[in-house]
């Protein structure tokens, strides 16, 4: 009888310190992490050090090295308390890397946990240190994680003309890619600057595929605070460019909806000032909604896309249809078509088909730059 092979065990890339040893060792290494830059239970950067690698410089993304800041909150250049190294800010004014910032690095390391939606910073952040660093001749080595949304591509491809920190390049929303994967496609597609000349190494991670289930073991920002909210958080995040609110503020981020307007469906909050998030909206008002936590598990371990229907009804609803919306609305949606479509009465099933021609096209151009079987 033949053995069954056994399955590879998950294991992050920058768990995979022999794939990267020697691009590493003897350089002055810049490496771009957070709080969830993790080495088992040891930080990146401890495990560097511990493997006596030369850290030059922290790169901090938005909510900062330590993983703790507010999303939107401006992180500061300073010093890590624990090893006295220098920590960049590359959220806020600076979220480019400068030359000067970079001098005396020799090779850069990039270690972020990603959640695999557009409007999700890291991945605009990824792309800044690409170019920068093409631009310097540095070469970089991303160190790849699963990404706990990688079974979908879904929602609008990004237009011309709607190039924000929160969606830079012509991809859906839910582009369904590790940020190596990203990483990969954003030098071949030439989205960067300097593309030709990116000196690029993913390590990949091992155990995963895309298909799979992965629930990061840290949260990967403040208001993600488990798998639920990582799920739910791409048909979500539209509301931040409402006047509907997902829960900042309280125990759920990112797990419910409400507004004080809204018909209750037996579930209602009251956001209130929190240090992750200091301003949310409706703060202090009773909100009427649903608690979808239960819905993330239910429904998102069978299909796979966006969620449309929240959406639909919250504007619906809205007795004021003129103020629903905000500047910020369009911007996450990289395009003004969503709300459009919303205001001339568009159903659920009408989102989930409008983007699908081009969704197809672009997971056609896609495959050519994946790593992991779906």
């Amino acid at each position: 009888m033949v053995g069954r092979e056994q399955p590879e065990p998950l294991q992050m890339g920058a768990e995979r310190f022999e794939a990267y040893a020697d691009l590493v060792q003897n350089r002055k290494v810049g490496v771009v992490a957070n709080a969830g830059s993790r080495v088992g239970e040891v930080h990146l950067i401890d495990a560097l050090l511990e493997r006596e690698v030369a850290v030059h410089t922290i790169f901090a993304p938005e909510h900062g090295f330590r993983g703790k800041a507010a999303a939107g909150e401006e992180i500061k250049d300073g010093k890590d308390r624990k090893t006295g190294l220098t920590v960049v800010s590359l959220y806020g004014q600076n979220k480019k890397p400068s030359p000067a910032q970079l001098e005396g690095i020799e090779v850069m390391l990039f270690d972020l946990q990603d959640v695999g939606t557009r409007f999700y910073t890291y991945v605009s952040t990824l792309s800044y240190v690409l170019e920068a660093c093409a631009e310097k001749g540095i070469p970089v080595v991303v160190l790849d994680r699963p990404n706990p949304n990688g079974d979908y591509v879904d929602g609008p491809v990004l237009k011309p003309g709607f190039e924000s920190f929160v969606g830079l390049h012509p991809v859906p929303v839910v582009h369904g890619m590790t940020l190596g994967e990203y990483a990969n496609m954003a030098r071949g597609e030439r989205w960067l600057k300097g593309a030709e000349q990116l000196n690029l190494t993913v390590v990949r991670c091992t155990g995963w595929t895309h298909s799979a289930r992965f629930a990061p073991a840290l949260p990967p920002s403040p208001n993600l605070p488990n798998w639920e909210a990582i799920r739910l958080y791409p048909s979500l995040c539209f509301f931040e460019g409402t006047d509907v609110s997902i829960g900042r503020g309280t125990d759920w981020p990112f797990q419910v909806v409400g507004a004080p307007w809204m018909e209750t469906q037996g579930f209602e909050f009251k956001p209130k000032k929190r240090a992750e998030a200091p301003q949310p909206p409706h703060q202090n008002e009773v909100c009427y909604g649903a608690d979808l936590r239960a819905f993330a598990g239910a429904y998102m371990s069978v299909h796979r896309g966006l969620y449309w229907y929240w959406l639909v009804d919250a504007y619906r609803q809205a007795p004021d249809k003129a103020g629903f919306f905000n500047a910020y609305f369009d911007t996450l949606a990289g395009t003004d078509e969503l709300r459009l479509a919303l205001i001339a009465g568009a159903d659920a099933d009408d989102l989930a088909r409008r983007w699908k021609p081009e969704i197809e096209r672009f997971k056609r151009k896609r495959q050519a730059y994946l790593l992991y079987s779906d």
